[in-house]
């Protein structure tokens, strides 16, 4: 889970905390339950899960074509970009678009 640490679910003499002791803070992490749960369910459907993941993650100046022409095909594609916008994923292919096209199109959008 992103953001939420183990000691976030202690109290602070070291025990744990009782559902109901902190009503704001366990909503949010319910919340992020959710959350995570969604993405796992779009990331299982994803066509990149199915193939050679080097990919999507090509070296400096490698090519992009191959990761690029399978997410063409992907049901998820949308999913993916927004996710990478989201979570400001700086390395790889996701929705279609490498770091640079992401970074342009987060530009547009301000």
């Amino acid at each position: 889970m992103q953001g939420i640490e183990l000691n976030d679910l202690t109290s602070g003499s070291g025990g744990v905390v009782e559902w109901g002791e902190r009503p704001s803070e366990e909503l949010g992490v319910l919340a992020e339950l959710f959350d995570d749960a969604d993405e796992q369910e779009w990331q299982e459907r994803a066509l990149c899960a199915q193939t050679d993941p080097e990919a999507f993650f090509p070296e400096k100046g490698g090519s992009t074509r191959e990761a690029k022409r399978i997410c063409q095909g992907c049901d998820v594609r949308a999913e993916c970009l927004e996710y990478a916008l989201g979570h400001d994923e700086r390395f790889g292919i996701w929705g279609g678009l490498s770091e640079r096209e992401r970074r342009k199109l987060k530009k547009r959008a301000v």
